[in-house]
């Protein structure tokens, strides 16, 4: 499966896969997007280079994202700091991880005052169905006009608030596995 991942990005997920056995970090293996998501995130990605995730956990998506695109900048919201982050970011290296900024708190607040237009929103937060709308309507608004939004664990019984949200938003998208893609410029 990582071969389907761009090189700098596979290498980065095959030494994070084993500082996480060697560490015993099961919560990263078991909560990382998986390769084949990935892939599909990254093909989604192509050419947009501001870029908010909802959700950082342990950041392999987000140092996947940086890694993908070496101008792409990632802007990382989680109300929880995990301390084995710290761990993957010296595995990604200072170029990737100069390029991205993280803020400890949900994403449900939207952009603020930090001026952001993205062209990409992942969102892999709560998964709850109310925070799930409510990230993605605080969002939109600031959303570019080609922008697009992955959702993860789409389909995912265990986060039925993912499926919920987006019927009740009614979004017009495509699913991917277990993302759901949608596009700023399709109906809906």
């Amino acid at each position: 499966m990582l071969l389907r991942l761009p090189a700098r990005v596979a290498l980065f997920y095959s030494r994070a896969r084993r500082a996480a056995a060697r560490s015993g970090d099961s919560w990263s293996l078991q909560s990382a997007t998986g390769p084949r998501s990935l892939a599909v995130l990254l093909r989604a990605a192509r050419g947009r280079r501001r870029v908010i995730e909802i959700g950082t956990g342990t950041a392999w998506t987000t140092i996947a994202l940086a890694l993908a695109d070496r101008q792409r900048t990632v802007l990382t919201f989680d109300p929880k700091v995990w301390p084995e982050r710290d761990r993957y970011l010296r595995l990604a290296g200072a170029d990737a991880t100069g390029r991205i900024q993280f803020v400890e708190g949900g994403g449900e607040a939207g952009p603020r005052e930090l001026g952001w237009q993205p062209d990409l929103l992942f969102v892999d937060g709560s998964h709850d169905r109310d925070l799930t709308i409510r990230t993605f309507e605080t969002w939109r608004p600031a959303l570019a006009p080609d922008a697009i939004v992955a959702f993860h664990d789409y389909g995912n019984p265990a986060y039925p608030g993912v499926g919920e949200a987006i019927a009740a938003l009614g979004l017009d998208g495509e699913a991917h596995g277990d993302l759901f893609i949608w596009r700023a410029l399709s109906s809906g």
